[in-house]
């Protein structure tokens, strides 16, 4: 054991969201002086609408091969940071911050209270009893910067804060009404960083049927889906759960979580699948028909599916089977009760494209993480100077992967500036 020495630093942390109170707790709690500024009038804008309003504040999962397995954006960049804070170590401190927390399917972790709010307003405790400063509607103009280093940033005001080191913790592009509208991208351009073009991830897609749009509003809680290159007819991604129909397409956790995988809409075509019935085989959903049809025989085609369908996706299936609307279904041929059968599992249209980057839970892109020390999320560029969360080039699958990068990437850059050296 060394003497310990006080190196106390003057900490500035841009953003007031998942990692940046994290960072700003944990540099805070070892011993040097942080100031957080946030553009917001409250602090974690974006964190309290996470999860639709619940927050899935990590993932349950004790390997780190699970969470690269997660990871499609960069994950090995993240070995050193989850070495340094793994889900174990989230839920640990959220649980002595007086949140308990509860496991979900697929090894979600959320609030037992259902709360996001209960999360941001843990983190601002953390940070504000282990001695950090928040200042609110405070928006960071630049970073100030000479000879290489770190000098502290000036705000839109004109207000300058000298710092030791500076933690950039700005979020990406999505969701811009939170706060989020890339100034972490400016501020790392110049200091010297190249930023990979930021893209949405986690986001609803565009479908080119727009017979679709007849049941927008409509969500579905146990379909299945798969999505195939146009090209090559081979399976991309396949999911079983919710999906919303919308005026422009899909969302849902479901279409949400595929996305993720349709990393290269500019050179590839894909094709949405969807089985509404994935729990009946071809066969048994044809008895199924068959059965209702002689239950309804003298009624029209619409009016004998209400127990099969929603009354919202009945007159997009009648459309799109070709069966006439006016036609008895005890005249439907068995070509065509055959053709329905095979529309209720293979509900298809190809996908136009994401939609549009402010409605992405998540950014793909961003700081370019081969100018970034991996173990403590320090500039190559620019000494002093960190990030932390989505700013960087790393997202993940929707599970909490994502605010488990936020808070690893947080940790690692908060146990780079511990004050007090043994």
């Amino acid at each position: 054991m060394g003497v310990k020495r006080n190196m106390a630093k003057d900490v500035i942390v841009i953003g007031a969201g998942a990692a940046g109170l994290l960072a700003a707790g944990l540099c805070a709690a070892g011993g040097n002086r942080v100031t957080v500024l946030e553009k917001n009038d409250r602090p974690g804008k974006k964190l309290a609408i996470t999860g639709k309003g619940r927050c899935n504040v990590t993932n349950n999962c004790t390997l780190v091969n699970e969470l690269m397995e997660n990871i499609p954006g960069n994950g090995r960049f993240l070995y050193s940071a989850f070495a340094q804070c793994m889900p174990s170590d989230v839920m640990d401190l959220f649980q002595s911050l007086g949140v308990p927390l509860k496991t979900e399917r697929g090894n979600r972790v959320f609030p037992v209270s259902d709360n996001a709010h209960d999360i941001v307003d843990a983190l601002v405790r953390f940070a504000k009893d282990s001695g950090a400063k928040i200042r609110l509607q405070t928006p960071v103009a630049e970073l100030l910067a000479e000879n290489g280093c770190v000098q502290g940033v000036r705000t839109e005001t004109g207000d300058t804060f000298s710092a030791d080191a500076v933690i950039v913790a700005t979020g990406g592009v999505s969701y811009p009404l939170t706060g989020s509208t890339g100034d972490g991208y400016r501020f790392a351009e110049a200091a010297g960083h190249t930023v990979v073009p930021p893209r949405p991830s986690l986001v609803p897609l565009e479908t080119e049927d727009m017979t679709w749009r007849r049941a927008q509003g409509l969500t579905l809680k146990n379909v299945g889906i798969t999505v195939t290159d146009a090209g090559t007819y081979k399976e991309v991604y396949s999911d079983f759960g919710e999906l919303l129909f919308t005026h422009f397409g899909v969302s849902g956790p479901v279409i949400l979580s595929a996305s993720a995988h349709l990393r290269d809409f500019e050179t590839r075509r894909y094709v949405l699948h969807i089985d509404l019935k994935p729990a009946l085989s071809p066969e048994k959903l044809d008895a199924r028909i068959l059965r209702d049809f002689s239950e309804f025989s003298n009624r029209t085609l619409p009016n004998a599916l209400h127990k099969l369908l929603p009354s919202s996706l009945i007159p997009v299936v009648t459309e799109l089977s070709g069966i006439s609307n006016a036609k008895q279904v005890n005249r439907v041929t068995r070509e065509e009760r055959q053709r329905l059968g095979e529309l209720l599992k293979d509900l298809s249209s190809p996908i136009k494209g994401p939609r549009p980057i402010a409605e992405a839970v998540v950014t793909a892109g961003g700081v370019n993480v081969r100018e970034v020390d991996p173990k403590t999320m320090q500039s190559k560029k620019c000494k002093g100077l960190y990030f932390a969360g989505e700013v960087l080039d790393v997202d993940a699958y929707t599970g909490g992967f994502n605010l488990q990068i936020a808070f690893s990437t947080a940790a690692a850059a908060a146990k780079a500036l511990q004050s007090i050296i043994e």
